[in-house]
């Protein structure tokens, strides 16, 4: 079986900046084994999988080299990018359905903008041990979706080398470290060793978090937003009622085919999995 894959780096305007993402197209679901295996073998912090739904916009689920996760912002934009750009260049704006709810995508200027589920933290004891598995002092822990740990500036978030076995300790595996920008509203660094990933260069899902809970600090609906990794990432973020709209571009990097076995589709009905029925026939092509 021959499957088109295109590789795309999101939330950055430079190729090797942002962070990673593969896309693969789909005429219909694989089975889940067939998907976590592509996903491994590309080892990139995530791979979307795509598949028409028959109405214009496309079922949507993304794996990382070791699970499938219930939401991915950098995925999403590289997807959203791929069809408004090669597939449907005429196309303003695409949905997809997924794990968390509906998702929409627009362009906006030469960005686009993705429209996610706020998240907003709630405050929790700092757990015994933090700092020492940080190498810092948090002026404060909060929960959503992930752990968050607030430091008092910049530079500390910078020069963080936490140690993973710790997160996965007292963190649950992800850990999102936060400190006030110095060039932009707030910085971060994302910290995932429980989805296989020791640390994620720029995560929009983190930004369901961390854009209510500097909104609220801030008093500002409209943020920007920069992750720390090596590689580095810049976001806009603005806050939507229960609502947060993601605002970044994508760099385009490769394009070309993987050859797996013949497995067989998961034609089962969507039941909450993310396991969706086939759609018709007739996958876009790129030009």
């Amino acid at each position: 079986m021959r499957l088109p894959i295109y590789q795309f780096d999101a939330f950055t305007e430079r190729t090797f900046g942002g962070n990673p993402a593969a896309v693969c197209l789909l005429d219909g679901w694989l089975d889940d084994a067939t998907l976590q295996a592509i996903a491994l073998e590309n080892n990139l912090s995530e791979t979307a999988f795509l598949v028409p739904s028959g109405n214009g916009d496309y079922d949507l689920r993304w794996f990382t080299p070791t699970l499938e996760v219930d939401l991915c912002g950098h995925a999403t934009l590289a997807s959203a990018w791929l069809i408004l750009n090669r597939l449907a260049p005429e196309r303003t704006d695409v949905g997809f359905a997924t794990r968390s709810g509906r998702l929409h995508v627009a362009r906006h200027g030469d960005c686009l903008v993705m429209d996610f589920p706020a998240d907003p933290p709630t405050p929790t004891a700092v757990p015994a041990g933090l700092e020492g598995v940080l190498g810092a002092a948090p002026e404060a822990v909060l929960r959503g979706r992930y752990s968050m740990a607030v430091l008092g500036s910049e530079a500390e978030v910078r020069a963080l080398n936490p140690d993973l076995d710790g997160i996965e300790r007292l963190a649950g595996g992800h850990l999102i470290v936060t400190a006030p920008g110095e060039q932009a509203d707030f910085v971060s660094r994302f910290f995932a060793p429980g989805s296989g990933i020791a640390e994620d260069p720029v995560t929009g899902s983190a930004h369901c978090i961390l854009a209510p809970y500097w909104g609220t600090r801030l008093g500002k609906r409209d943020l920007t937003a920069r992750q720390l990794s090596s590689r580095g990432g810049e976001l806009r973020c603005r806050l939507d009622a229960d609502r947060v709209e993601l605002l970044g571009r994508c760099t385009f990097y490769l394009e070309g085919w993987i050859e797996i076995p013949d497995r067989g589709r998961d034609d089962g009905e969507a039941d909450g999995t993310g396991r969706m029925p086939p759609p018709p026939a007739g996958r876009p092509r790129p030009e």
